[in-house]
């Protein structure tokens, strides 16, 4: 990572972790052997988390996919905790390009649709708990430097802005993760079970109009049909950050 420019001073009381993956310090380099390197144990077990899920990620499990002893990671990576923080940042990958002069909606719906592509390419890592710790990687400040430069043309103050930044992301997430999960969920049962729990023909056969008037009207209107040529999940995604994006547009608009 090109740290040029940046303030390093007083470096040395940062985090290991942070350290690492902004290029300000090096990893042991004692031992007969060098094949290794940060870059290849993180691509590694990235590789190995795609294949084998997020449980598959452990110290002894990445020395023996690199065919190295799992006291050779150690000199580079310190404790699994770190190898997490590490793989946090590399999986979510470079920011996305925004051409300048986008419109902040659209420029912001790019950001947001960019990132929920990148935690979808692989949803094990929304399994992963920093336990409440921030990202603080060069990729993952890259995207946010990246959709506060969505919001940089419109009259919000800078702390609002990050505001918007952080909440959307937040929905990205979430939806990410109910994304995941619910395909984990339906790859887990039958075809026929899956069936059975249709809402569009459970719930005609459970409800009481008297009782759930507004729900038996929403499935007679065809609230649960489904169109087999239409990807469900990405126009949810769309519809419900397009009503973010209503109330964004509605701040921008007080701001003037």
């Amino acid at each position: 990572m090109d740290t040029t420019g940046a303030d390093n001073t007083g470096a040395e009381d940062l985090p290991r972790a942070v350290k690492l993956a902004w290029g300000l310090a090096e990893p042991g380099s004692r031992g007969p052997r060098r094949g290794l390197s940060i870059e290849k144990i993180l691509d590694t077990a990235i590789e190995v988390a795609d294949a084998e899920g997020a449980a598959s990620l452990s110290m002894a499990r990445l020395a023996k996919e690199l065919g190295f002893t799992t006291m050779s990671l150690y000199r580079y990576v310190k404790s699994k905790d770190e190898l997490i923080e590490l793989i946090t940042d590399r999986v979510v990958g470079p920011a996305p390009h925004i051409e300048p002069g986008t419109p902040w909606r659209e420029a912001l719906a790019q950001w947001a649709t960019s990132e929920y592509e990148a935690l979808m390419r692989h949803p094990w890592w929304l399994q992963l708990s920093l336990g409440g710790v921030p990202p603080t990687g060069p990729n993952n400040i890259a995207w946010l430097e990246a959709g506060l430069g969505c919001l940089a043309d419109t009259p919000l103050p800078k702390p609002l802005r990050f505001q918007v930044v952080l909440n959307t992301s937040l929905y990205v997430i979430g939806r990410a993760r109910f994304a995941a999960d619910f395909a984990a969920a339906s790859a887990a049962v039958s075809p026929e079970y899956a069936a059975a729990l249709d809402y569009s023909v459970l719930l005609p056969r459970l409800l009481d109009p008297a009782k759930f008037p507004h729900l038996t009207g929403a499935v007679a209107d065809g609230a649960f049909d489904t169109d087999p040529e239409v990807d469900w999940d990405d126009a949810d995604f769309a519809f419900a950050l397009g009503l973010l994006l209503d109330g964004v547009e509605k701040l921008i608009d007080a701001h003037h």
